[in-house]
């Protein structure tokens, strides 16, 4: 029986829009250009970062995010960066008495401003906060101590089959993809992903939990 629901963040809950052209603007490209960049990169296999590689060979990642945030331009989460169905269907699922959490790779930084939104969650946090980072098994070692619920009582939702649902699969977790951002979209139909309900919204989540 389902206990507690764990929540990708970046294109599960949040639009991604603002965090790849940030980038873009700061690196001095056509946002277009990145964004064609990270869809090529993650269909190929590889880390969404390895775009701004492509873009900026030999860059340090963590050297131009900290240089970003101290030029005003780093990373920023507002109530627009949410998709319109996520409070409604987090409050949903706590109120059908499921455990809310959110855990996705993202910075601490992004941790504290999706705490600041005040989300229908019984917790937030990220991978830089964590110290491990999906496709880990450390990741989810930890979202599962985090949620308190045995594996399979556990459902992760994500868009991205090799950083969500492969893994989450490997380590005992019940899995949901959902079809939001480019890789939801990539590989929704994909039979061979081993997901164990598929999405179109949040709000489809509890009656696919009813109905299994």
């Amino acid at each position: 029986m389902i206990a507690s629901i764990i929540f990708d963040v970046g294109e599960t809950l949040t639009r991604d829009d603002r965090y790849w052209g940030s980038w873009a603007d700061w690196l001095g490209v056509p946002r277009h250009t990145l964004s064609a960049l990270v869809g090529a990169v993650v269909a190929q296999g590889r880390d969404n970062a390895d775009a701004l590689r492509l873009v900026r060979p030999g860059i340090d990642i963590d050297a131009e995010r900290a240089a970003k945030e101290a030029a005003g331009a780093g990373e920023r989460l507002d109530e627009s960066d949410l998709y319109d169905d996520v409070r409604p269907g987090l409050a949903a699922l706590r109120g059908a008495g499921y455990g809310v959490h959110i855990a996705g790779n993202q910075t601490a930084r992004a941790g504290a401003l999706l705490r600041g939104l005040e989300l229908p969650a019984d917790s937030i946090s990220t991978s830089q906060e964590w110290g491990t980072a999906k496709p880990d098994p450390a990741f989810f070692a930890r979202a599962l101590q985090t949620a308190g619920t045995a594996p399979a009582q556990t459902v992760y939702v994500g868009d991205h089959p090799a950083n969500d649902i492969v893994p989450a699969r490997a380590a005992g977790l019940r899995t949901c993809l959902i079809r939001r951002g480019p890789w939801g979209h990539l590989w929704a139909d994909d039979a061979d992903i081993p997901a164990d309900f598929r999405i179109d919204s949040i709000l489809d989540l509890t009656a696919a939990l009813a109905h299994p």
